[in-house]
């Protein structure tokens, strides 16, 4: 105790409330009021408010703008009722809103008409129960409900959610099936390297009760109903139903947010997703291949998911449909990263997985519109997404600050491994798998533009990591050679370490996306290439691959120079550059870059073998050729022009060193002594100075050729040719054809010689090359052939002088 100036004690003063006691006896804390509640649950009660209305209703507009809220929530869990309907019954499931372990809200239950006539069945088990919907939950709900009820979901150092996608930790491609009909027959991509497999509707709908019955049997299932496209003309409702809280989130992020207005007007969905992920499909039900089944109905607007809990199966899916409606409205969709200047300047950057695209879009003096997924419409460019999904492999805040600060609450993190008591990420650590992925909003992206739009692009940039390491770091692309990389869609992937051996491999993915697209490649090639004619775009092949040498042996190109080159196609300054064309491949090579070093724009420069260089450079020349066979008889855009450019584009992977410089440099084929390398001879002079028609028919008899090669039906002496044997345009020409001239007594000259069949002599050569190419033994038949190309004295003067090449030999 201590006294005051009067001698009187006072007691110190003490941080805790003071404690009054009255007449009664009874004692009470003063330092707050008390709360007015009377048990713990009307304190919890008291924790939470209703949101209030967001739109009000005194002239609102739209369909809900009239009514009550609690009759807006009873038509949304009716629509979503008619979603959930068995196709096996003519009622939805009974719906009350919110957590089975809350309050329960009025009970939906309606009947749902479908177009499929099956027996109606009145009563079954999931009819008697209720299933609980919690709907468009936000980050912090869902957060409570994964953690709770989903095994594996932790809060992170950072404040993101990790889950686990339990068995399946990528994309299933093989699983995925896409209903075939009378107009998806006819519209999509099918075959040789379409990423499509079919499936009848019969199945779909057998796969599509099955999930549906799996979801209705739960006691709570998820609904989002989010967007696509942030070009409001243009965008897409999409709802999807899922069973974990997990699977909601990743979609909250990843699709446009509605905002409380449009999510009161959103009516109908125009697609929706049954995710059942957890329940396998039946594997003895047809088309199915294992217990993984990603069925897609374009026609129902539909998409069922079974087997797999990947969360990616949902993004790409919808990718998909987006690949298949917009090109219906003449919106190019694209799978790329897009960016824009503080001038208004917008870039596409297409890329394969490793070649820099996330990288390289997102710059901190420019605006990210998105990283993954675009459309190209009348009014510019668009984000389809509302969110980014960038993989965590090796992630760190030195080389990717803008993902690592993006990892926090809200953010969802799959597959990856933590310290078990400071749950601090280990990004190198690949022991669940090395896809391990963030799903977070754009917005979480400091420069990303809001809403996610731009004026059309100025700049189209093909990346491709090329190990070889034989193409330039940057080439200027004509329209022709744009499409032509465009639809080849390389890259090339270090394979994996076999006896210290490492070798890259190429992969082509045509339109930088193949697994996603739906229609033809060629159709959206055409539509690039009308956008890029029409707006004024500049394409550009840039290698963020290997120099000096192939994988193992060479080097990566800096990233700093990469950027210095993407820099350079902001500014506008390559354009202004002194370019050179390079032998093979036809590019356009700037020869000087501010902050580049010049030696090293040319690829040859920097590889000390210049022999190995050559032998890889046409090794890869060669790896294009065959994969772009598959797309050769496809007529892109209105007439056939662009086709044929395109075509002379591709002519370039073929085209060897004139024949002065040939010595000393290896060829692809082997020396000319057999039969393959007079045809190789032939169609490399043949395809660089003929048209179209050419360059399509020598692909055509160089294959054929080669195939008599190998069955070892010729030999060096079937290919010997008289001296008098020319070709000339003749008083014979029909419809533009030319004809071979032969000496009169041609056939009489002995077998050795190898005469043309008589009933071939005059024959127009249209009809001459038919012989040739179904397998003749006879080299004048192959050569005869060629006489197909339109004959201009040009090109007749251009075989005079081919002729003797094969004279020679």
């Amino acid at each position: 105790m201590a006294a005051n100036g009067n001698g009187v004690s006072t007691a110190p003063k003490s941080p805790l409330a003071r404690i009054l006691t009255h007449k009664n006896g009874i004692c009470h804390d003063d330092s707050g009021k008390p709360v007015k509640a009377q048990t713990i649950d009307e304190l919890h009660s008291l924790q939470k408010k209703r949101s209030a209305p967001t739109t009000p209703l005194d002239g609102a507009q739209g369909t809900f703008a009239t009514m009550s809220e609690d009759e807006r929530q009873r038509q949304q869990l009716q629509s979503i009722s008619a979603s959930l309907a068995s196709l096996t019954r003519g009622t939805g499931p009974k719906l009350v809103r919110g957590d089975p372990a809350g309050k329960v809200q009025p009970v939906a239950h309606v009947s749902h008409h479908h177009h499929v006539e099956v027996p109606t069945i009145s009563v079954s088990d999931s009819s008697l129960k209720f299933t609980h919907v919690l709907y468009n939950l936000s980050p912090a709900e869902l957060y409570e409900q994964a953690i709770m009820y989903e095994k594996g979901s932790f809060i992170t150092a950072t404040g993101a959610l990790a889950t686990l996608s339990g068995a399946k930790t990528g994309r299933a491609p093989r699983d995925k099936r896409v209903v075939i009909d009378d107009t998806t027959q006819d519209e999509l991509w099918w075959g040789k390297g379409s990423p499509n497999i079919e499936m009848d509707e019969h199945t779909f709908l057998v796969n599509r009760e099955r999930a549906v019955d799996y979801l209705n049997s739960l006691d709570k299932v998820f609904v989002n109903d989010q967007f696509l496209n942030w070009d409001p003309k243009n965008r897409i409702k999409v709802r999807i139903v899922s069973a974990r809280a997990y699977h909601s989130l990743f979609m909250h992020n990843m699709c446009i947010r509605p905002t409380p207005e449009e999510l009161e007007n959103f009516g109908t969905p125009d697609f929706t997703i049954y995710n059942a992920g957890q329940f396998p499909c039946n594997r003895y039900t047809h088309y199915m291949t294992s217990s993984t089944s990603i069925d897609l109905n374009l026609a129902r607007s539909e998409m069922v998911i079974l087997g797999t809990q990947y969360a990616g199966e949902m993004k790409k899916g919808l990718f998909g449909v987006m690949h298949y409606l917009m090109p219906k409205r003449q919106i190019l969709s694209l799978h790329s990263g897009c960016n824009m200047g503080k001038d208004g300047d917008v870039a596409l950057f297409f890329g394969l997985s490793g070649t820099g695209k996330t990288t390289l879009s997102t710059d901190h003096n420019r605006y990210l519109i998105g990283d993954d997924e675009h459309c190209w419409s009348d009014n510019g460019v668009s984000n389809i997404e509302g969110g980014c999904y960038a993989k965590c492999i090796d992630l760190s805040r030195e080389k990717e600050p803008d993902i690592w600060n993006a990892i926090k609450f809200g953010t969802v993190l799959e597959n990856v491994v933590f310290d078990e008591h400071t749950r601090e990420v280990d990004y190198s650590d690949k022991s669940v798998t090395e896809n391990t992925r963030a799903a977070y909003p754009i917005e979480y992206i400091p420069n990303a533009k809001i809403p996610c739009v731009g004026p059309h692009p100025k700049n189209v940039i093909l990346l491709a990591c090329d190990a070889f390491g034989v193409l330039p770091p940057v080439s200027k692309l004509s329209l022709a050679q744009t499409m032509y990389h465009f639809i080849s869609g390389y890259t090339a992937l270090v394979a994996g370490t076999e006896d210290g051996i490492k070798e890259p491999t190429a992969t082509f993915s045509a339109c930088f996306g193949a697994a996603f697209i739906m229609l033809h490649p060629t159709k959206y090639a055409a539509m690039l290439a009308e956008k890029m004619q029409k707006h004024g775009a500049t394409g550009w092949l840039v290698n963020t691959g290997w120099s000096g040498g192939s994988y193992g042996s060479g080097n990566r190109i800096k990233l700093p120079y990469t950027r210095k080159i993407i820099d350079a196609i902001h500014s506008g300054s390559l354009l202004k550059a002194t370019y050179r064309r390079t032998e093979v491949f036809g590019l356009e090579i700037p020869t000087e870059i501010e902050g580049v070093p010049s030696e090293i724009l040319h690829p040859e420069n920097t590889w000390a073998d210049k022999k190995a260089y050559k032998e890889t450079l046409l090794k890869l020349a060669g790896l294009f050729k065959n994969n772009f066979e598959t797309f050769t008889n496809y007529k892109i855009g209105k007439d056939n022009k662009l086709t044929e450019e395109i075509l002379a584009a591709a002519g370039q992977q073929l085209q060897y060193f004139p024949p002065k410089s040939r010595e000393g440099i290896p060829l692809l084929q082997p020396p000319p002594e057999d039969l393959k390398s007079v045809g190789t001879d032939l169609i490399n002079e043949l395809i660089t100075k003929e048209t179209g028609t050419g360059r399509e028919l020598a692909s055509e008899i160089q294959s054929s050729a080669n195939e008599l090669a190998a069955e070892g039906d010729l030999s060096n002496s079937d290919i010997h040719l008289p001296k008098e044997v020319s070709l000339e345009a003749t008083d014979h020409n029909v419809e533009g054809d030319s004809y071979l001239s032969v000496p009169p007594d041609y056939a009489d000259r002995g077998k050795d010689h190898h005469s043309p069949p008589k009933r071939d002599r005059g024959m127009p050569a249209k009809d001459k090359s038919k012989v040739a190419l179904a397998g003749s033994k006879n080299i004048f038949e192959i050569l005869n052939s060629l006489d197909k190309i339109h004959p201009s004295s040009e090109s007749q003067g251009r075989k005079q002088e081919l002729l003797p090449l094969v004279l020679q030999i």
